[in-house]
């Protein structure tokens, strides 16, 4: 027999040299949950590992993430109070805004992301404003846009829509255009669609509807080609970089998105994947490191460029080691 696949196999040390996928801690985004307070460290029981901080602790753990050579974060927002539009997600005195502040004026290389949506601050726990008992698309864009200006008057470098409204790039870009923030990207969740795998999140970020769910705007599971049209949609408006999510149940929807765009591409590893492992790691059924590490070569296999994720830390201190 001349063809022998194992040879290539055989040690560890030619495996490395022939690997295609290789993981990096340039492409991890951190998740950061931001509330109001000081010296706040809040574990998030569903998320073992993972906190809710104040903007002075965000900053801590943002600094142990950069110690980590872990370029990026993106923070989440706990508002001090609700209300029918999510109001304080565009106030001056936000807890994001005054959390980007504090993180850029301490690591002003850090590349700093935040979350545009509005689930986090209504009172309803939808992603939009309500009208007739259901989200209105086009009600909800100018506050998406206000949100998104008031992030990028903190310093943020990228905003990152989650809210699955149509035409949110367009008008989130247009917002930052007419302000001058003409340099501040755009991270479109282009690919969102409605999963049982944000459970945990919900929880982390005190985001569940109070009634009925997210279907009418998120995208059915089952669909594909609905993926390349919100993609193309979402370049077309002027995003610079776009992502799916959830990753693992999703990878051969990254692989397809990877196909068709230029852009950089990102995939969110979300909290339901990692709560998941975490789950069966304390039972012992799995090996927890082991599989973190599978998963997201997994997803920078199937073509992502970025990954967000709570391994993030995990990770980059495994690939140390490694190194």
């Amino acid at each position: 027999m001349r063809i022998r696949p194992r040879r290539l196999r055989r040690t560890r040390a030619i495996r490395e040299m022939v690997r295609e996928t290789t993981l990096s801690v340039k492409d991890f985004i951190a998740p950061l949950f931001v509330k109001p307070g000081e010296g706040v460290r809040d574990p998030i029981p569903s998320m073992p590992g993972q906190f809710q901080f104040s903007p002075d602790t965000a900053v801590d753990e943002a600094v142990d993430l950069w110690s980590l050579g872990i370029p990026s974060i993106i923070l989440f927002g706990l508002p001090d109070r609700k209300d029918a539009t999510g109001s304080r997600s565009w106030a001056d005195d936000g807890v994001v805004q005054r959390a980007v502040s504090a993180i850029k004026a301490q690591i002003p290389e850090m590349v700093v992301m935040t979350d545009v949506c509005l689930c986090e601050y209504t009172d309803h726990g939808h992603c939009g404003v309500i009208i007739n008992n259901t989200v209105d698309n086009d009600a909800t864009l100018e506050l998406l846009a206000r949100q998104a200006v008031s992030h990028a008057s903190a310093g943020a470098d990228f905003v990152a829509p989650s809210d699955m409204m149509d035409g949110r790039v367009a008008a989130i870009r247009e917002a930052l255009d007419q302000e001058g923030y003409q340099d501040t990207g755009i991270l479109s969740y282009a690919v969102k669609y409605a999963s049982a795998f944000y459970g945990p999140f919900r929880e982390a970020a005190d985001s569940a509807p109070q009634f009925g769910d997210r279907a009418g705007y998120q995208m059915d599971p089952a669909n594909a080609l609905e993926a390349l049209k919100e993609a193309e949609l979402d370049m077309e408006e002027g995003a610079d970089m776009i992502m799916v999510k959830p990753a693992i149940p999703y990878l051969d929807i990254i692989s397809r998105v990877r196909e068709i765009s230029l852009l950089p591409l990102a995939a969110y590893n979300v909290s339901g994947e990692y709560a998941m492992v975490k789950a069966a790691e304390s039972k012992g059924w799995i090996d927890g490191e082991r599989v973190m590490m599978e998963m997201l070569t997994s997803i920078k296999r199937a073509g992502a460029d970025l990954i967000l994720t709570y391994f993030a830390k995990e990770a980059a201190e495994r690939l140390m080691i490694d190194d």
